[in-house]
């Protein structure tokens, strides 16, 4: 079974088109415009063993924000329509992820059911030209066009760029463990029968 997607989005403010398989090697091709965004997603591809093309084009004149966050609901609507009808998948997934003085783990279950838990204490508000709170922005489009539960931690850091991509790396590893395929898994990992 081939779990690919390929999504595009038109709107004023942006133009993406994406591309993912989820049962990949972590190979990328990647072009936002925002490079600290295009940072996070390579790590995220190859942390999660994901194959992902994203070539995106946005207001980038005005901020950031609706680059960052339309390819966030396009990478959930990719994820979403690549995982079909769920069968067999694991559906959770947790990771912890160090780096250097910072830890950070993320909480994954793929239910249908969007919440995001974000407890991420930034110590300021910019990495270069990037704005810190657009990361929550980000998943927060993830989670609402995947329909999953997901809780992004940061239990302790300094430097908020580690702290940034401890939790791109802890969502990777959560998210190969939760769209893994078990075969002991018959149907869906629900009592009702629906994710």
């Amino acid at each position: 079974m081939s779990r690919k997607a390929t999504i595009e989005r038109v709107t004023k403010e942006t133009q993406i088109k994406l591309s993912l398989e989820i049962d990949g090697t972590g190979e990328t091709k990647i072009c936002t415009s925002v490079p600290f965004l295009d940072h996070m997603l390579d790590l995220f591809a190859r942390h999660g063993f994901f194959n992902l093309q994203v070539d995106a084009r946005g207001d980038i004149d005005i901020d950031f924000h609706h680059t960052v966050e339309d390819i966030g609901i396009v990478l959930g609507q990719a994820l979403k329509e690549a995982l079909g009808d769920k069968k067999g998948i694991r559906r959770y997934g947790q990771a912890s992820v160090p780096m250097d003085e910072t830890l950070a783990s993320v909480a994954v279950d793929i239910s249908g059911r969007p919440y995001l838990v974000y407890h991420v204490a930034l110590p300021k508000v910019k990495i270069g030209e990037f704005d810190v709170e657009l990361v929550r922005e980000f998943f927060q489009a993830v989670v609402n066009n995947l329909g999953a539960n997901v809780h992004v931690n940061v239990m302790y850091g300094d430097n908020v760029h580690h702290m940034v991509e401890a939790c791109f790396k802890a969502f990777a590893r959560a998210m190969d463990l939760a769209t893994q395929v078990d075969p002991r898994i018959e149907g869906v990992m629900s009592t009702k029968g629906k994710l």
